[in-house]
């Protein structure tokens, strides 16, 4: 009985490989959940290459990718993930946001046309099944493994995504705007009483006012919204390029000051969803 998170990429906007971006990462969104013995992907930015290489030494040949939109710090990856050039494998691809723009498969095929790359999606030899929903529908991916959707507010769409198994729920919230004092209804019902809330806490308030229109949220906006629906716990994710190591280390102290329910979450960082407690 297993439901884990494990951190590939959390930088937004773009990847950064500076000194001052080694203890939480520089690699773009990507989170791999193991439920139990099944593999969900959420989102393909440049985390997703060396997830692939780990999964080439594991007996994995089924699984899905969930992408929340198709902004490039969140797809750029997916043409050097390696299991998709392995025949052997069944690849499910799902997105929400592109049902009146043709379609996923058609996003994905344009990023690796001349002359932007050199290597075609069709080169991508595994058995690829590329799903369009609606957000707000409900699936189940698996007999133990459920699946909510909902809209979220960001430039050209996104999609949230809430995992359920076993009895407990990961919500995955990047990328999304919030309005100052109305809080997202949209957000609010996705993530009530979820165990854990990855959320889009690209700015800080100082910082919000002028990116009003880029997209993105603060940690604030939340722990506001964590608290108002019972949840236990809030990852801050999509740490913004200019957020460098000791800013993120003073963003964990003021944002657990503020809630305990709070932590800044680190490319590499593995949590149990059965335990959550101790994380700090």
């Amino acid at each position: 009985m297993a439901f884990t998170v494990k951190f590939w990429g959390v930088r937004g906007s773009i990847a950064c490989a500076t000194p001052n971006h080694m203890r939480y990462g520089g690699n773009t969104s990507c989170i791999e959940v193991m439920c139990s013995d099944y593999r969900l992907i959420l989102d393909a930015g440049t985390g997703i290459r060396q997830l692939g290489i780990e999964m080439q030494k594991l007996n994995t040949d089924n699984f899905h990718i969930l992408l929340t939109h198709t902004h490039w710090d969140h797809i750029n990856g997916y043409p050097f993930f390696a299991p998709s050039y392995n025949n052997k494998l069944h690849i499910d691809v799902m997105a929400g946001h592109l049902t009146d723009k043709g379609g996923i498969q058609k996003v994905l095929s344009a990023q690796m046309d001349n002359p932007m790359f050199p290597i075609p999606l069709e080169a991508m030899t595994a058995d690829t099944q590329y799903s369009d929903f609606t957000p707000g529908d409900s699936f189940m991916l698996t007999k133990a493994v459920g699946l909510k959707t909902a809209n979220l507010n960001h430039p050209n769409d996104a999609t949230g995504y809430r995992i359920e198994h076993e009895g407990k729920s990961i919500v995955y919230i990047t990328d999304t705007e919030h309005v100052p004092g109305k809080p997202d209804q949209n957000i609010l019902g996705l993530i009530e009483g979820a165990d854990l809330v990855i959320y889009d806490s690209t700015y800080t308030e100082e910082e919000f006012p002028e990116k009003i229109g880029w997209g993105h949220s603060t940690w604030n906006e939340g722990v506001r919204l964590c608290r108002a629906a019972n949840v236990k716990r809030m990852a801050i994710f999509h740490h913004d390029p200019e957020h460098y190591d000791d800013f993120m280390d003073d963003i964990g102290v003021v944002s657990h000051a503020e809630w305990a329910g709070t932590f800044v979450c680190r490319e590499g960082m593995i949590l149990d969803i059965h335990n959550l407690e101790d994380i700090k």
